[in-house]
């Protein structure tokens, strides 16, 4: 194993262990407001400072860290059954399921994601509670993820359905159910696993342009989206260049789930 693939899985599970731990590591509820501290700089009190409404800006980021490592992920999960289910029944049985398929996931393929979230989530309420903001931006991001997915779903198992294992199974009398589940799906692990590692970085990018644009998981629930907005002031960079810390700390996380992914296939 690489060093730079150590270094990238090491930052993987800090960042995991961080986030999981926020209520005993953070100082403060994300939610606090210290009103007489607004705007201050960092200092030993306020390691990260604190934002316009008093808030520790340390405590918000291991919150929104939680939030936005564990709902991406799980946004993932969700698109990559999904695919996994529409991609073996169209590969598996053929005919007007092929094509059904086949046609839903060329309309979600030739749909614009972010104009297509941006228009979904601003139909729903924007004074919606901390919890099912996150459900549905999330959620939202589970719907439309899935269809390139798909389509290589069924590629392979129309491969599959040629197999040697699968044409004896079939003759043995095996139900399909069976068929797809014993010789088809174990053969579909290496696809569905590429699937789930792409779509989490895209999730994770995808959450905080939502949140950027005051679109994603509701105040006052943090996350690195709706912590990225404050960078929309570029004189608030150039004057505390400490709000930058969401923007460095989602970098870190998506190159080194690029580096922790792709080097266990290409450096090893």
């Amino acid at each position: 194993m690489k060093a730079i693939r150590i270094v990238a899985v090491s930052i993987l599970l800090s960042g995991a262990v961080l986030s999981i731990a926020a209520d005993l590591l953070a100082p403060y509820s994300y939610a606090a407001q210290f009103r007489e501290h607004a705007n201050e700089p960092p200092s030993r009190k306020f390691l990260l400072g604190t934002d316009p409404l008093g808030r520790d800006r340390f405590s918000r980021l291991l919150y929104g860290s939680r939030v936005s490592l564990l709902c991406a992920p799980a946004a993932a999960l969700i698109a990559t059954v999904l695919a996994a289910s529409i991609g073996l029944v169209a590969g598996y049985f053929g005919g007007w399921a092929n094509e059904f398929a086949n046609g839903l996931t060329d309309l979600f393929l030739s749909l614009p994601w972010l104009f297509l979230l941006l228009t979904l989530r601003a139909l729903l309420p924007l004074n919606l509670s901390p919890w099912p903001s996150i459900a549905a931006t999330f959620l939202l991001l589970s719907a439309v993820g899935w269809a390139s997915g798909a389509r290589i779903v069924s590629a392979s198992v129309t491969n599959l359905r040629t197999a040697a294992a699968v044409l004896q199974a079939r003759a043995y009398g095996c139900s399909d159910g069976r068929v797809l589940w014993i010789h088809v799906l174990p053969n579909l692990k290496p696809v569905l696993s590429a699937q789930f590692w792409i779509l989490v970085p895209v999730f994770l990018l995808t959450e905080a342009n939502l949140g950027a644009l005051g679109l994603g998981v509701a105040e006052p629930m943090p996350s690195w989206g709706n912590m990225l907005a404050e960078l929309q002031n570029y004189q608030r960079v150039l004057e505390s260049p400490w709000i930058l810390a969401p923007a460095l700390l989602l970098f870190l996380v998506v190159a080194s789930l690029h580096f922790a992914v792709s080097g266990s296939t290409t450096w090893e």
